[in-house]
């Protein structure tokens, strides 16, 4: 079951992105990464701050639900699907800290669709390959003992390409810029102590 705090850490992050255009759904066509958009109410009057655009990264913070969320928060640089053209939702890779549950660097994504039932998302960092379990439009580490190692991976690289199967059978292969990522989690980790 997901915890109220990343229920309220999700709701924030698609407020902000509520305003955002959906990215193109051809093959290899460029979506645009959001820039500062504007703060949407998030649950319980809490309104996401941008902290920073750091790269391809935005740093946000908001109080909801009683605590502070903190993330980093990116969109694909390229979109496509299988059958080509399909219709997707924003879809959006975020890295979440909520310290009141204890949580740090918390990675998921959101994918713009209903994932098939007892599906996987995988995930491509260069050479690295983990895997994601999936629930509703979702998807978070499989092996949360190797999400650390996920994250220092991220730090290092240049892109990571996210893959997953629609409820519908429509696959989708998402890639994100990690051009910024580090100091959008040192900026997250600096508000969220």
């Amino acid at each position: 079951m997901l915890q109220t705090g990343f229920r309220i850490a999700l709701a924030v992050a698609a407020a902000v992105l509520a305003a955002v255009p959906a990215a193109a759904q051809g093959p290899a066509k460029k979506a645009a990464a959001p820039k500062q958009p504007a703060p949407a109410a998030a649950p319980g009057g809490g309104q996401p701050n941008l902290l920073g655009q750091y790269g391809d990264w935005g740093a946000y913070a908001a109080s909801a639900g009683g605590g502070k969320v903190c993330y980093a928060l990116a969109t694909p640089a390229s979109t496509r699907t299988n059958p080509p053209n399909r219709p997707r939702d924003p879809v959006y890779l975020f890295i979440s800290t909520r310290p009141a549950e204890n949580v740090h660097n918390e990675v998921s994504v959101i994918i713009g669709y209903q994932l098939k039932a007892d599906s996987e998302v995988n995930v491509e960092i260069g050479n690295n390959k983990f895997v994601m379990y999936t629930k509703g439009d979702g998807a978070w580490i499989s092996n949360a003992a190797e999400e650390s190692r996920m994250i220092e991976t991220m730090r290092k690289g240049a892109d990571i390409v996210v893959t997953g199967t629609s409820s519908r059978g429509t696959q989708s292969t998402d890639r994100y810029s990690l051009k910024g990522l580090s100091q959008a989690l040192d900026r997250t980790a600096k508000e969220c102590k």
